[in-house]
């Protein structure tokens, strides 16, 4: 079913690790343009059943036949094992990856945070809220965008198959992802083809 596009894929990868030598591309000089080992379907069925989820048959195409991390967007693509955590790089708390994503529009609260009149644990309370596992249940972080920025494929809800990009960092909530210029939601494939489409573009114009 997605033959021809990750085949497509293969030869962009190719390319663009060919085009970037110096590492000149925001995020290649973490990933290195080098990618995890693909999984195998036993694996991701293992996967599946951990976390009580079913992986987009897109995301499942790539992770059997390209890899399961490494080279992609911003600081490159996260293993699934470590995308279910709540938190980057602190492997501590899970996020509610097993229920359903709660969102099928951008979220966010009404919130001036810069109000000087509410006291410091009033402040303490309505982040810890802000910052609950139940409004990014459903979500599999799959990129690090930089700077508490996260973007997530949707396993579980209405919003199924979509990347949607998780903004509570910066006080910005929870939304379908338009980073690269997109339009319309996006399902990982595309996702991760336009970023190679971009990139190659990008570095063209250096030359």
């Amino acid at each position: 079913m997605y033959i021809s596009q990750l085949e497509r894929i293969r030869k962009k990868l190719e390319k663009i690790k060919i085009m970037d030598p110096e590492r000149n591309l925001f995020g290649a000089e973490n990933h290195q343009y080098e990618m995890a080992p693909v999984w195998t379907l036993d694996k991701i069925k293992a996967f599946e059943r951990e976390w009580k989820i079913e992986l987009p048959e897109a995301y499942q195409a790539f992770l059997l036949v390209i890899g399961s991390g490494g080279t992609g967007p911003y600081y490159g693509l996260e293993k699934p094992e470590n995308g279910v955590y709540l938190v980057m790089d602190y492997e501590d708390e899970l996020n509610a990856i097993s229920e359903p994503f709660p969102h099928v529009e951008s979220w966010n609260w009404d919130v001036d945070w810069y109000d000087d009149s509410k006291e410091e644990d009033e402040w303490a309370a309505l982040e810890h809220d802000y910052y609950d596992p139940k409004w990014s249940a459903g979500m599999l972080r799959i990129s690090d965008f930089g700077c508490g920025v996260s973007l997530n494929l949707i396993v579980k809800g209405s919003s199924y198959g979509e990347i949607w990009t998780d903004d509570r960092a910066n006080s910005n909530g929870i939304y379908p992802d338009h980073y690269m210029g997109n339009t319309e939601r996006l399902g990982f494939l595309d996702w991760y083809e336009l970023w190679l489409d971009r990139s190659i573009n990008e570095l063209n114009e250096q030359e």
